[in-house]
């Protein structure tokens, strides 16, 4: 285990080292090319705020709004009947939409229910086996320009269903139920 702490401590300057030295070798100005790209980098980043900003206000619509509640409530008995915990219901339904609220709703539940419980690793194993897929769409398409997202968006939340899916099935046969 030594080994992995030596490794992950010297890896990414030994990148950037190489990084520099291969520049050097290509006669690159590196320098140059770094302050170029952070250029674009921060123009980048200015374009795509509209995008966020939306995104953010649709997240706090929905769960202001009290559709959080009622959609968790209306699906009770189902998730009940196939022995899912409604407490994991808002994780899979923002962990597409924002990552930091998920790891949030993460954190609150291993505090509540701690990191052994079913509930602990059920969330544990779902925010590592999903992504936000609407912040990737709208971070990445929308600094590119593309408007036209509904195949990506399709395949994604498909993505992120089958991931929700197969952590609830690899948690309790792994760990049992509840």
């Amino acid at each position: 285990m030594e080994w992995i702490s030596i490794i992950s401590i010297w890896l990414i300057p030994l990148i950037i080292g190489f990084i520099l030295i291969f520049g050097t070798i290509k006669r690159i100005p590196t320098y140059e090319t770094f302050v170029e790209g952070a250029k674009e980098g921060f123009g980048m980043a200015v374009s795509i705020i509209p995008y966020l900003v939306g995104m953010l206000v649709a997240i706090s619509v929905f769960r202001a709004s009290g559709a959080m509640e009622f959609f968790i409530e209306l699906m009770k008995p189902v998730l009940q009947a196939v022995g899912v915990p409604t407490e994991v219901v808002p994780l899979a339904l923002i962990r597409p939409i924002s990552g930091t609220g998920a790891l949030g709703m993460t954190s609150d539940l291993i505090a509540t229910y701690g990191p052994d419980s079913f509930i602990g690793r059920l969330a544990s194993t779902m925010q590592g086996s999903t992504d936000t897929t609407f912040y990737v769409l709208t971070v990445y398409f929308g600094a590119v320009g593309i408007k036209k997202m509904g195949d990506a968006l399709k395949v994604g939340l498909l993505a992120d269903l089958v991931g929700i899916i197969v952590s609830i099935t690899v948690v309790t046969i792994v760990f049992g139920t509840l």
